[in-house]
């Protein structure tokens, strides 16, 4: 059956007239005439049977289902936009994924090591989006998802890569002489908005006193809470992984146990279904198994020092 689809060139004249509430200015930007653009709207309103502009005299407006319509429409051609400008860039014969990531991980420790994926595999282009919740893969878009364990994963095919364990830190200039738990329980806290009880249960295990667990600012990424950290606001909980750099450095310091509770596994997340860019999945999953032993190892060796 035949697909009922506009012209791209009603579709461009229907959005233009609905930005500018007027033909002439629709008709200037895409260089046309003023009557070029009424019989592209003409033909798109009598594809669909439905007017879409209410017109007095010589002035037009959208009416309610040419506001909603519009609304489609520009998404559409942005997106369709977006996606032609992605393939134009591609090189002749290359490969690429779409792969949605947490934004704190991908900034702190997948970002800093594509160089040498693209290294060894310089015909796949990797785009990294970020993604904070977890989501329905089938149909989203993404060939494949580094998350934490969520039932939203349900069916699909799971990697296990690593255990995120959390551990505080702070600036060094903000510790004393004084016992670290009594100061721990002083400094300011930092808080991540979406894990509101972790302070309270880092009390509950490692026993150390917290007078008030909740008290103190909220971010919503790692990333803005080690931040604060770094500038000296407070003590904050993070993955020891996203902060292994700055640990070395001297630049925080974690004198304070590490959770086991404040854990969560996480996972390469890749749909049932295969498809036409599992071979380029494949490759990325060997480089991603191959980094995540590389950096553990080096973590070990760091301990031993």
């Amino acid at each position: 059956m035949r697909r009922k689809i506009p012209s791209s060139t009603s579709l461009q004249a229907f959005d233009a007239a609905a930005r500018h509430g007027n033909f002439a200015r629709a008709a200037e930007e895409l260089s046309l005439t003023e009557g070029a653009i009424s019989r592209q709207i003409a033909r798109l309103e009598s594809l669909l049977n439905r007017r879409l502009f209410d017109r007095t005299g010589s002035r037009v407006k959208l009416n309610p289902v040419g506001a909603r319509y519009a609304h489609h429409i520009r998404e559409t051609l942005e997106r369709l936009e977006r996606d032609t400008q992605y393939i134009m860039g591609m090189p002749e014969g290359s490969k690429s994924l779409d792969i949605a990531v947490l934004p704190t991980f991908s900034s702190r420790w997948l970002i800093p090591r594509l160089g040498s994926f693209r290294s060894m595999y310089p015909d796949i282009t990797l785009n990294i989006a970020a993604r904070t919740d977890p989501f329905i893969l089938t149909g989203s878009g993404f060939d494949a998802v580094i998350h934490f364990e969520h039932p939203a994963w349900a069916g699909m095919r799971m990697h296990f890569l690593f255990q995120e364990k959390l551990v505080p830190v702070c600036h060094p200039a903000l510790l004393t002489d004084k016992n670290v738990d009594d100061q721990l329980n002083e400094l300011p806290r930092i808080h991540r908005r979406q894990n509101p009880e972790a302070w309270h249960n880092y009390a509950q295990e490692s026993g150390i006193i917290l007078n008030n667990p909740a008290q103190g600012v909220r971010y919503d990424l790692h990333e803005m809470a080690i931040a604060a950290a770094l500038a000296g606001q407070g003590v904050a909980m993070v993955p020891r992984m996203y902060v292994e750099k700055e640990l070395s450095s001297g630049a925080l310091v974690a004198p304070w146990p590490e959770s086991e509770c404040l854990s969560k596994k996480f996972c390469l997340v890749k749909p049932v279904e295969t498809g036409i860019n599992e071979p380029a999945l494949q490759d990325f999953e060997r480089w991603l198994l191959a980094e995540m032993i590389d950096g553990e190892v080096g973590w070990l060796e760091m301990q031993k020092v």
